[in-house]
Protein backbone atom coordinates (compact mmCIF):
# COMPACT_ATOMS: atom_id res chain seq x y z
CA UNK A 1 0.00 0.00 0.00
CA UNK A 2 1.90 3.06 -1.27
CA UNK A 3 -0.82 5.63 -0.70
CA UNK A 4 -0.27 7.38 2.62
CA UNK A 5 -2.73 7.43 5.46
CA UNK A 6 -3.96 11.01 5.89
CA UNK A 7 -5.03 12.64 9.16
CA UNK A 8 -6.45 16.18 9.04
CA UNK A 9 -6.91 17.86 12.42
CA UNK A 10 -8.73 21.20 12.44
CA UNK A 11 -8.29 23.18 15.66
CA UNK A 12 -11.42 25.29 15.36
CA UNK A 13 -10.92 28.93 16.42
CA UNK A 14 -7.22 28.45 17.20
CA UNK A 15 -5.08 31.58 16.81
CA UNK A 16 -1.53 31.02 15.59
CA UNK A 17 -0.14 33.69 17.91
CA UNK A 18 -1.20 31.77 21.06
CA UNK A 19 1.02 28.72 20.47
CA UNK A 20 4.57 28.32 21.73
CA UNK A 21 5.77 27.04 18.34
CA UNK A 22 4.60 30.36 16.86
CA UNK A 23 6.59 32.38 19.38
CA UNK A 24 4.03 33.03 22.12
CA UNK A 25 5.99 33.49 25.32
CA UNK A 26 3.13 32.61 27.69
CA UNK A 27 2.01 29.45 25.90
CA UNK A 28 1.50 26.14 27.69
CA UNK A 29 1.46 23.97 24.58
CA UNK A 30 4.22 21.37 25.00
CA UNK A 31 2.54 18.68 22.89
CA UNK A 32 1.88 20.85 19.85
CA UNK A 33 5.32 22.44 20.20
CA UNK A 34 6.97 19.01 20.31
CA UNK A 35 4.95 17.84 17.29
CA UNK A 36 5.88 21.02 15.39
CA UNK A 37 9.57 20.57 16.22
CA UNK A 38 9.54 17.32 14.22
CA UNK A 39 7.41 18.68 11.38
CA UNK A 40 7.20 21.49 8.84
CA UNK A 41 5.62 24.65 10.26
CA UNK A 42 4.23 27.42 8.03
CA UNK A 43 4.81 30.76 9.72
CA UNK A 44 2.35 32.70 7.54
CA UNK A 45 -0.58 30.39 6.82
CA UNK A 46 -3.68 32.35 5.84
CA UNK A 47 -7.24 31.08 6.21
CA UNK A 48 -9.35 31.64 3.07
CA UNK A 49 -12.27 32.82 5.23
CA UNK A 50 -12.83 34.12 8.76
CA UNK A 51 -15.45 31.66 10.01
CA UNK A 52 -16.16 27.96 10.06
CA UNK A 53 -18.48 27.19 7.16
CA UNK A 54 -16.72 28.93 4.23
CA UNK A 55 -13.27 28.08 5.59
CA UNK A 56 -14.02 24.36 5.87
CA UNK A 57 -15.58 24.47 2.41
CA UNK A 58 -12.35 25.95 1.05
CA UNK A 59 -10.19 23.27 2.67
CA UNK A 60 -12.54 20.56 1.38
CA UNK A 61 -12.74 21.92 -2.21
CA UNK A 62 -9.53 23.89 -2.75
CA UNK A 63 -11.62 26.90 -3.79
CA UNK A 64 -11.86 30.39 -2.37
CA UNK A 65 -15.31 31.28 -0.94
CA UNK A 66 -16.42 33.26 -4.01
CA UNK A 67 -15.79 30.17 -6.12
CA UNK A 68 -17.27 27.47 -3.88
CA UNK A 69 -20.21 29.71 -2.89
CA UNK A 70 -20.89 28.20 0.54
CA UNK A 71 -21.03 31.62 2.20
CA UNK A 72 -23.90 31.48 4.70
CA UNK A 73 -25.31 29.06 7.27
CA UNK A 74 -28.47 28.42 5.22
CA UNK A 75 -26.63 27.39 2.04
CA UNK A 76 -25.38 24.08 0.70
CA UNK A 77 -22.13 23.25 -1.06
CA UNK A 78 -23.08 22.84 -4.73
CA UNK A 79 -22.93 19.28 -5.99
CA UNK A 80 -20.55 20.25 -8.80
CA UNK A 81 -17.84 21.32 -6.33
CA UNK A 82 -16.05 17.99 -5.64
CA UNK A 83 -15.46 17.36 -1.94
CA UNK A 84 -12.08 16.10 -0.72
CA UNK A 85 -13.60 13.07 1.03
CA UNK A 86 -15.61 12.14 -2.08
CA UNK A 87 -12.49 12.14 -4.25
CA UNK A 88 -10.45 10.17 -1.73
CA UNK A 89 -13.19 7.58 -1.41
CA UNK A 90 -13.17 7.17 -5.20
CA UNK A 91 -9.46 6.35 -5.14
CA UNK A 92 -9.80 3.70 -2.46
CA UNK A 93 -9.61 5.52 0.87
CA UNK A 94 -11.65 4.75 3.95
CA UNK A 95 -13.04 8.15 4.94
CA UNK A 96 -13.93 8.82 8.58
CA UNK A 97 -14.87 12.04 10.39
CA UNK A 98 -14.91 12.93 14.10
CA UNK A 99 -16.44 16.39 14.48
CA UNK A 100 -17.22 18.67 17.44
CA UNK A 101 -18.55 21.70 15.54
CA UNK A 102 -22.31 21.58 14.83
CA UNK A 103 -21.89 23.91 11.83
CA UNK A 104 -19.93 21.12 10.16
CA UNK A 105 -21.47 18.03 11.74
CA UNK A 106 -25.16 18.89 11.98
CA UNK A 107 -26.17 21.40 9.32
CA UNK A 108 -27.18 19.92 5.97
CA UNK A 109 -24.64 22.03 4.11
CA UNK A 110 -22.71 19.36 2.21
CA UNK A 111 -19.59 19.41 4.37
CA UNK A 112 -20.12 15.76 5.38
CA UNK A 113 -20.25 14.54 1.78
CA UNK A 114 -17.98 11.65 0.94
CA UNK A 115 -17.42 10.27 4.44
CA UNK A 116 -18.03 6.55 4.90
CA UNK A 117 -18.53 7.20 8.62
CA UNK A 118 -19.07 10.55 10.35
CA UNK A 119 -19.22 10.86 14.13
CA UNK A 120 -20.72 14.09 15.42
CA UNK A 121 -20.01 15.13 19.02
CA UNK A 122 -22.05 18.33 18.87
CA UNK A 123 -25.78 18.81 19.05
CA UNK A 124 -28.49 17.52 21.34
CA UNK A 125 -28.15 13.88 20.24
CA UNK A 126 -24.49 13.23 19.33
CA UNK A 127 -23.50 10.44 16.97
CA UNK A 128 -20.62 8.57 18.62
CA UNK A 129 -18.68 5.36 18.00
CA UNK A 130 -20.52 2.35 19.38
CA UNK A 131 -17.99 1.75 22.12
CA UNK A 132 -18.60 5.27 23.44
CA UNK A 133 -21.83 4.13 25.08
CA UNK A 134 -19.68 2.00 27.44
CA UNK A 135 -22.76 -0.16 28.05
CA UNK A 136 -22.63 -4.00 27.93
CA UNK A 137 -24.17 -6.00 25.09
CA UNK A 138 -27.10 -6.16 24.31
CA UNK A 139 -27.96 -2.97 26.21
CA UNK A 140 -25.58 -0.98 24.02
CA UNK A 141 -27.50 -2.09 20.90
CA UNK A 142 -30.80 -0.98 22.46
CA UNK A 143 -29.34 2.36 23.46
CA UNK A 144 -27.83 2.89 20.00
CA UNK A 145 -31.13 2.08 18.28
CA UNK A 146 -33.05 4.48 20.48
CA UNK A 147 -30.39 7.15 20.00
CA UNK A 148 -30.59 6.81 16.21
CA UNK A 149 -34.36 7.29 16.42
CA UNK A 150 -33.94 10.45 18.51
CA UNK A 151 -31.24 11.69 16.16
CA UNK A 152 -33.53 11.38 13.12
CA UNK A 153 -36.08 13.51 14.93
CA UNK A 154 -33.65 16.06 16.32
CA UNK A 155 -31.53 16.80 13.25
CA UNK A 156 -34.27 18.66 11.32
CA UNK A 157 -35.00 20.69 14.45
CA UNK A 158 -31.33 21.52 14.95
CA UNK A 159 -31.01 22.45 11.28
CA UNK A 160 -33.93 24.83 11.72
CA UNK A 161 -32.24 26.50 14.70
CA UNK A 162 -28.97 26.72 12.80
CA UNK A 163 -30.52 28.31 9.73
CA UNK A 164 -33.46 30.34 11.07
CA UNK A 165 -32.92 34.01 11.92
CA UNK A 166 -35.68 33.99 14.54
CA UNK A 167 -34.39 30.85 16.23
CA UNK A 168 -30.86 32.22 16.14
CA UNK A 169 -31.89 35.49 17.80
CA UNK A 170 -33.84 33.61 20.47
CA UNK A 171 -30.80 31.45 21.18
CA UNK A 172 -28.78 34.60 21.95
CA UNK A 173 -30.96 35.32 24.99
CA UNK A 174 -28.65 35.36 28.01
CA UNK A 175 -30.62 32.93 30.19
CA UNK A 176 -30.82 30.38 27.33
CA UNK A 177 -27.11 30.38 26.50
CA UNK A 178 -25.98 28.13 29.40
CA UNK A 179 -28.68 25.63 28.44
CA UNK A 180 -27.92 25.19 24.75
CA UNK A 181 -24.18 25.64 25.07
CA UNK A 182 -23.90 22.72 27.51
CA UNK A 183 -26.98 20.54 27.05
CA UNK A 184 -26.86 20.80 23.25
CA UNK A 185 -23.08 20.27 23.20
CA UNK A 186 -22.38 23.51 21.33
CA UNK A 187 -18.63 22.93 21.67
CA UNK A 188 -18.93 19.18 21.26
CA UNK A 189 -17.11 16.75 23.56
CA UNK A 190 -13.55 17.44 22.57
CA UNK A 191 -11.50 15.33 25.04
CA UNK A 192 -13.85 12.41 24.51
CA UNK A 193 -13.54 12.69 20.73
CA UNK A 194 -9.73 12.59 20.95
CA UNK A 195 -9.93 9.56 23.22
CA UNK A 196 -12.30 7.88 20.76
CA UNK A 197 -10.07 8.69 17.78
CA UNK A 198 -7.05 7.28 19.60
CA UNK A 199 -8.94 4.10 20.48
CA UNK A 200 -10.33 3.83 16.94
CA UNK A 201 -6.82 4.09 15.47
CA UNK A 202 -5.58 1.42 17.90
CA UNK A 203 -8.39 -0.96 16.95
CA UNK A 204 -7.84 -0.34 13.25
CA UNK A 205 -4.20 -1.37 13.70
CA UNK A 206 -5.36 -4.78 14.80
CA UNK A 207 -7.70 -5.14 11.84
CA UNK A 208 -4.86 -4.66 9.32
CA UNK A 209 -7.12 -2.82 6.88
CA UNK A 210 -6.15 -3.00 3.22
CA UNK A 211 -7.49 0.48 2.54
CA UNK A 212 -5.55 3.68 3.13
CA UNK A 213 -7.16 6.00 5.67
CA UNK A 214 -8.44 9.57 5.53
CA UNK A 215 -9.40 10.73 9.02
CA UNK A 216 -10.82 14.20 9.71
CA UNK A 217 -11.00 15.53 13.28
CA UNK A 218 -12.50 18.89 14.26
CA UNK A 219 -11.88 20.21 17.79
CA UNK A 220 -13.74 23.23 19.13
CA UNK A 221 -12.11 23.73 22.51
CA UNK A 222 -10.96 27.34 22.07
CA UNK A 223 -14.35 28.75 21.04
CA UNK A 224 -16.45 30.75 23.49
CA UNK A 225 -17.88 30.00 26.01
CA UNK A 226 -14.69 29.47 28.00
CA UNK A 227 -14.83 26.87 30.78
CA UNK A 228 -11.41 25.20 30.97
CA UNK A 229 -10.70 22.86 33.90
CA UNK A 230 -9.44 24.53 37.05
CA UNK A 231 -5.92 23.09 36.81
CA UNK A 232 -5.35 24.95 33.53
CA UNK A 233 -6.87 28.15 34.87
CA UNK A 234 -4.46 27.91 37.79
CA UNK A 235 -1.50 27.54 35.42
CA UNK A 236 -2.47 30.47 33.22
CA UNK A 237 -4.34 32.78 35.61
CA UNK A 238 -3.59 31.94 39.27
CA UNK A 239 -5.39 35.11 40.35
CA UNK A 240 -8.72 33.99 38.90
CA UNK A 241 -10.08 31.76 41.68
CA UNK A 242 -9.78 34.47 44.35
CA UNK A 243 -10.73 37.40 42.12
CA UNK A 244 -14.49 37.87 42.38
CA UNK A 245 -14.66 40.57 39.71
CA UNK A 246 -12.70 38.41 37.26
CA UNK A 247 -15.04 35.46 37.79
CA UNK A 248 -18.03 37.75 37.22
CA UNK A 249 -16.51 39.02 33.97
CA UNK A 250 -16.18 35.46 32.65
CA UNK A 251 -19.62 34.43 33.89
CA UNK A 252 -21.18 37.38 32.07
CA UNK A 253 -19.32 36.70 28.83
CA UNK A 254 -20.22 33.01 28.91
CA UNK A 255 -23.90 33.88 29.22
CA UNK A 256 -24.13 36.67 26.64
CA UNK A 257 -23.69 34.79 23.38
CA UNK A 258 -24.68 37.83 21.33
CA UNK A 259 -21.45 39.54 22.39
CA UNK A 260 -19.30 36.66 21.09
CA UNK A 261 -19.40 38.09 17.56
CA UNK A 262 -20.62 41.66 17.94
CA UNK A 263 -18.36 44.70 17.53
CA UNK A 264 -17.59 46.49 20.77
CA UNK A 265 -19.78 49.47 21.54
CA UNK A 266 -17.18 50.40 24.17
CA UNK A 267 -13.60 49.13 24.51
CA UNK A 268 -12.90 46.34 26.97
CA UNK A 269 -11.91 47.32 30.45
CA UNK A 270 -8.40 46.29 31.44
CA UNK A 271 -9.84 43.46 33.52
CA UNK A 272 -12.07 42.22 30.68
CA UNK A 273 -9.13 42.12 28.27
CA UNK A 274 -7.01 40.22 30.78
CA UNK A 275 -9.69 37.69 31.71
CA UNK A 276 -10.76 36.92 28.13
CA UNK A 277 -7.16 36.57 26.99
CA UNK A 278 -6.19 34.35 29.91
CA UNK A 279 -9.24 32.11 29.65
CA UNK A 280 -8.57 31.66 25.94
CA UNK A 281 -5.00 30.65 26.78
CA UNK A 282 -6.28 28.22 29.41
CA UNK A 283 -8.52 26.58 26.79
CA UNK A 284 -5.53 26.33 24.45
CA UNK A 285 -3.49 24.68 27.22
CA UNK A 286 -6.31 22.22 27.98
CA UNK A 287 -6.63 21.32 24.31
CA UNK A 288 -2.90 20.78 24.03
CA UNK A 289 -2.98 18.44 27.03
CA UNK A 290 -5.37 15.94 25.48
CA UNK A 291 -3.81 16.32 22.02
CA UNK A 292 -0.85 14.50 23.52
CA UNK A 293 -2.94 11.33 23.50
CA UNK A 294 -3.67 11.75 19.79
CA UNK A 295 -0.04 12.35 18.89
CA UNK A 296 0.96 9.24 20.85
CA UNK A 297 -1.64 7.19 18.96
CA UNK A 298 -0.40 8.48 15.61
CA UNK A 299 3.23 7.81 16.51
CA UNK A 300 2.42 4.28 17.65
CA UNK A 301 0.98 3.17 14.32
CA UNK A 302 2.78 0.72 12.07
CA UNK A 303 2.33 3.11 9.13
CA UNK A 304 3.46 6.20 11.04
CA UNK A 305 6.25 6.93 8.52
CA UNK A 306 3.75 6.95 5.66
CA UNK A 307 1.11 8.98 7.47
CA UNK A 308 0.53 12.55 6.34
CA UNK A 309 -0.71 14.48 9.38
CA UNK A 310 -1.89 18.07 8.96
CA UNK A 311 -2.67 20.31 11.93
CA UNK A 312 -4.48 23.51 10.96
CA UNK A 313 -7.10 25.98 12.18
CA UNK A 314 -10.11 27.04 10.15
CA UNK A 315 -9.77 30.58 11.58
CA UNK A 316 -8.67 32.43 14.70
CA UNK A 317 -10.67 34.61 17.07
CA UNK A 318 -10.90 38.25 18.03
CA UNK A 319 -10.66 39.05 21.73
CA UNK A 320 -11.33 42.77 21.40
CA UNK A 321 -8.49 43.74 19.08
CA UNK A 322 -9.45 46.39 16.52
CA UNK A 323 -12.79 46.77 18.29
CA UNK A 324 -14.19 43.36 17.36
CA UNK A 325 -14.99 40.13 19.20
CA UNK A 326 -15.27 36.73 17.58
CA UNK A 327 -14.76 35.96 13.91
CA UNK A 328 -17.55 37.48 11.89
CA UNK A 329 -16.51 40.63 10.10
CA UNK A 330 -12.82 41.45 9.64
CA UNK A 331 -9.65 40.21 7.96
CA UNK A 332 -7.10 41.08 10.64
CA UNK A 333 -4.41 38.60 11.67
CA UNK A 334 -6.17 37.44 14.83
CA UNK A 335 -8.78 35.89 12.51
CA UNK A 336 -6.97 34.80 9.34
CA UNK A 337 -3.43 33.99 10.54
CA UNK A 338 -3.70 30.33 11.53
CA UNK A 339 -1.37 27.51 12.54
CA UNK A 340 -0.43 25.05 9.80
CA UNK A 341 1.88 22.14 10.63
CA UNK A 342 2.59 19.21 8.31
CA UNK A 343 4.20 15.92 9.33
CA UNK A 344 5.04 13.16 6.85
CA UNK A 345 8.18 11.25 7.84
CA UNK A 346 8.42 9.34 4.56
CA UNK A 347 8.47 12.49 2.41
CA UNK A 348 9.49 15.25 4.84
CA UNK A 349 12.27 13.70 6.86
CA UNK A 350 13.81 17.02 7.91
CA UNK A 351 11.75 19.38 10.09
CA UNK A 352 11.71 23.03 9.21
CA UNK A 353 9.89 26.34 9.08
CA UNK A 354 8.49 28.04 5.97
CA UNK A 355 8.12 31.82 5.96
CA UNK A 356 6.35 32.00 2.58
CA UNK A 357 2.67 33.04 2.92
CA UNK A 358 0.33 30.21 1.87
CA UNK A 359 -3.41 29.69 1.74
CA UNK A 360 -4.81 26.80 3.77
CA UNK A 361 -7.21 26.07 0.91
CA UNK A 362 -4.16 24.31 -0.59
CA UNK A 363 -4.61 21.52 1.97
CA UNK A 364 -7.02 20.12 -0.62
CA UNK A 365 -4.34 20.04 -3.32
CA UNK A 366 -1.65 18.76 -0.96
CA UNK A 367 -3.73 15.80 0.21
CA UNK A 368 -4.85 14.79 -3.28
CA UNK A 369 -1.33 15.15 -4.64
CA UNK A 370 -0.13 12.87 -1.82
CA UNK A 371 -2.88 10.33 -2.55
CA UNK A 372 -1.42 9.98 -6.03
CA UNK A 373 -4.23 8.53 -8.10
CA UNK A 374 -6.97 10.92 -9.16
CA UNK A 375 -10.34 9.98 -10.64
CA UNK A 376 -11.60 11.44 -13.91
CA UNK A 377 -14.11 13.69 -12.20
CA UNK A 378 -15.49 17.02 -13.45
CA UNK A 379 -13.94 19.80 -11.42
CA UNK A 380 -10.80 17.81 -10.56
CA UNK A 381 -7.88 19.14 -12.60
CA UNK A 382 -4.79 16.97 -12.02
CA UNK A 383 -2.48 19.69 -13.32
CA UNK A 384 -3.81 22.24 -10.82
CA UNK A 385 -3.87 19.75 -7.95
CA UNK A 386 -0.28 18.65 -8.42
CA UNK A 387 0.74 22.23 -9.14
CA UNK A 388 -0.61 23.68 -5.89
CA UNK A 389 0.67 21.16 -3.36
CA UNK A 390 2.27 22.73 -0.31
CA UNK A 391 5.18 20.32 -0.71
CA UNK A 392 6.46 22.46 -3.57
CA UNK A 393 6.47 25.49 -1.29
CA UNK A 394 8.34 23.49 1.36
CA UNK A 395 10.99 22.72 -1.24
CA UNK A 396 11.33 26.39 -2.21
CA UNK A 397 9.15 26.40 -5.33
CA UNK A 398 6.00 28.28 -4.36
CA UNK A 399 3.45 28.17 -7.22
CA UNK A 400 1.61 31.27 -5.98
CA UNK A 401 4.71 33.44 -5.66
CA UNK A 402 4.37 33.94 -1.94
CA UNK A 403 0.79 35.22 -1.98
CA UNK A 404 -2.28 34.14 -0.02
CA UNK A 405 -5.81 35.51 -0.33
CA UNK A 406 -8.72 35.68 2.12
CA UNK A 407 -12.37 36.64 1.65
CA UNK A 408 -14.61 37.87 4.46
CA UNK A 409 -18.32 37.61 3.74
CA UNK A 410 -20.34 38.82 6.74
CA UNK A 411 -22.55 36.08 8.27
CA UNK A 412 -26.03 37.48 7.74
CA UNK A 413 -27.41 35.82 10.87
CA UNK A 414 -25.13 38.06 12.94
CA UNK A 415 -25.86 41.09 10.78
CA UNK A 416 -29.56 40.77 11.50
CA UNK A 417 -28.95 40.11 15.20
CA UNK A 418 -26.97 43.35 15.43
CA UNK A 419 -29.69 45.13 13.48
CA UNK A 420 -32.19 44.19 16.18
CA UNK A 421 -30.00 45.11 19.15
CA UNK A 422 -27.40 47.72 18.18
CA UNK A 423 -28.13 48.93 14.64
CA UNK A 424 -25.76 51.90 14.94
CA UNK A 425 -22.82 49.49 15.09
CA UNK A 426 -23.48 48.20 11.57
CA UNK A 427 -22.38 51.42 9.90
CA UNK A 428 -19.76 52.31 12.51
CA UNK A 429 -17.91 49.03 12.04
CA UNK A 430 -18.87 48.48 8.40
CA UNK A 431 -20.42 45.10 9.21
CA UNK A 432 -22.13 44.90 5.82
CA UNK A 433 -18.91 45.14 3.83
CA UNK A 434 -17.29 42.27 1.99
CA UNK A 435 -13.61 42.36 2.88
CA UNK A 436 -10.68 40.81 1.07
CA UNK A 437 -7.06 40.55 2.12
CA UNK A 438 -3.87 39.68 0.31
CA UNK A 439 -0.77 38.63 2.24
CA UNK A 440 2.33 38.76 0.08
CA UNK A 441 6.09 38.69 0.14
CA UNK A 442 6.93 42.05 -1.41
CA UNK A 443 9.79 44.45 -1.89
CA UNK A 444 8.78 47.81 -0.47
CA UNK A 445 10.60 51.12 -0.80
CA UNK A 446 13.22 49.97 1.72
CA UNK A 447 13.50 46.19 1.90
CA UNK A 448 11.79 42.87 1.25
CA UNK A 449 8.97 42.21 3.69
CA UNK A 450 5.60 40.54 4.14
CA UNK A 451 2.78 42.98 3.53
CA UNK A 452 -0.95 42.69 3.86
CA UNK A 453 -3.44 44.78 1.91
CA UNK A 454 -7.05 44.79 3.13
CA UNK A 455 -9.87 45.71 0.78
CA UNK A 456 -13.26 46.85 2.07
CA UNK A 457 -15.84 46.28 -0.65
CA UNK A 458 -14.06 47.56 -3.76
CA UNK A 459 -11.50 49.88 -2.21
CA UNK A 460 -8.03 49.38 -0.78
CA UNK A 461 -8.46 50.29 2.88
CA UNK A 462 -5.39 49.38 4.96
CA UNK A 463 -1.80 48.22 4.42
CA UNK A 464 0.33 46.56 7.08
CA UNK A 465 3.91 45.35 7.32
CA UNK A 466 3.41 42.06 9.17
CA UNK A 467 7.05 41.59 10.09
CA UNK A 468 7.48 45.02 11.64
CA UNK A 469 3.92 45.30 12.95
CA UNK A 470 2.29 41.89 13.69
CA UNK A 471 -0.66 43.43 15.64
CA UNK A 472 -1.58 45.61 12.61
CA UNK A 473 -1.60 48.94 14.42
CA UNK A 474 0.17 51.14 11.82
CA UNK A 475 -1.66 51.64 8.51
CA UNK A 476 0.92 52.23 5.74
CA UNK A 477 -1.49 52.72 2.85
CA UNK A 478 -0.39 56.29 2.18
CA UNK A 479 3.19 55.90 3.35
CA UNK A 480 4.13 53.13 0.90
CA UNK A 481 2.45 54.00 -2.40
CA UNK A 482 4.48 51.66 -4.58
CA UNK A 483 3.74 48.67 -2.36
CA UNK A 484 0.07 49.66 -2.22
CA UNK A 485 -0.15 50.00 -5.99
CA UNK A 486 1.52 46.63 -6.60
CA UNK A 487 -0.67 44.75 -4.14
CA UNK A 488 -3.73 46.58 -5.43
CA UNK A 489 -3.13 45.09 -8.87
CA UNK A 490 -2.62 41.64 -7.37
CA UNK A 491 -5.90 41.82 -5.43
CA UNK A 492 -7.73 42.70 -8.62
CA UNK A 493 -5.99 39.90 -10.52
CA UNK A 494 -6.77 37.24 -7.91
CA UNK A 495 -10.34 38.44 -7.48
CA UNK A 496 -10.93 38.32 -11.25
CA UNK A 497 -9.48 34.80 -11.43
CA UNK A 498 -11.67 33.60 -8.55
CA UNK A 499 -14.80 35.11 -10.09
CA UNK A 500 -14.01 33.46 -13.42
CA UNK A 501 -13.58 30.17 -11.60
CA UNK A 502 -16.98 30.66 -9.99
CA UNK A 503 -18.61 31.50 -13.32
CA UNK A 504 -17.03 28.47 -15.00
CA UNK A 505 -18.64 26.11 -12.50
CA UNK A 506 -22.21 24.99 -13.07
CA UNK A 507 -24.79 27.30 -11.47
CA UNK A 508 -26.61 25.72 -8.54
CA UNK A 509 -30.18 26.67 -7.72
CA UNK A 510 -29.78 26.18 -3.97
CA UNK A 511 -26.88 28.61 -3.63
CA UNK A 512 -27.07 32.37 -3.51
CA UNK A 513 -24.13 34.22 -5.00
CA UNK A 514 -22.78 37.70 -4.42
CA UNK A 515 -25.73 39.40 -6.13
CA UNK A 516 -28.11 37.63 -3.77
CA UNK A 517 -26.08 38.77 -0.78
CA UNK A 518 -26.44 42.34 -2.01
CA UNK A 519 -30.19 41.86 -2.50
CA UNK A 520 -30.51 40.68 1.09
CA UNK A 521 -28.68 43.73 2.34
CA UNK A 522 -30.97 45.93 0.24
CA UNK A 523 -33.91 44.15 1.82
CA UNK A 524 -32.58 45.10 5.22
CA UNK A 525 -32.49 48.72 4.06
CA UNK A 526 -28.76 49.23 4.39
CA UNK A 527 -27.93 49.91 0.75
CA UNK A 528 -29.90 51.50 -2.06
Amino acid sequence: MNQPDIILVVLDTQRADRLGCYGYQHAITPNLDRFAAHSTLFEQAVAPAQWTVPSHASMFTGLYPTAHQLLQADQTLPSDRPHLAEILRQVGYETVGFCNNPLVGILNNGLKRGFDTFYNYGGAIPSLPGDSTRAPWPLNRVIEGYTQFLRRISYPIQNFFGQSDLAFRISLTAWLTPLWSRLANFKGQNPRSVKDVSQWLHEREGQKSEKPLFLFLNLMETHLPFWPPGEFIDKVAPYFREHKEAREVMRRWNREAYRWAAPLAEPHTELESRVLSDMYDAEVAFQDDYLGQLFAAIHGRARRDNTLTIIVADHGDGLGEHGYMGHAFVAYQELVHVPLIINWPKRLSKPGRVSTPVSTRRIFHTILDAAGRLPQTPGVDPVQIHGLTLLDTIHGRDPENGMAFSEVYPPLTFVRAIQKRQPALLARYRCLAVRRALVSQTANEEAKSIHKLIYVDDQADELFDLQADPPETADLLAARPRTTAGLNQEVKRVRTAVERQRDALTASTDVEIDDSLMQRLRGLGYID
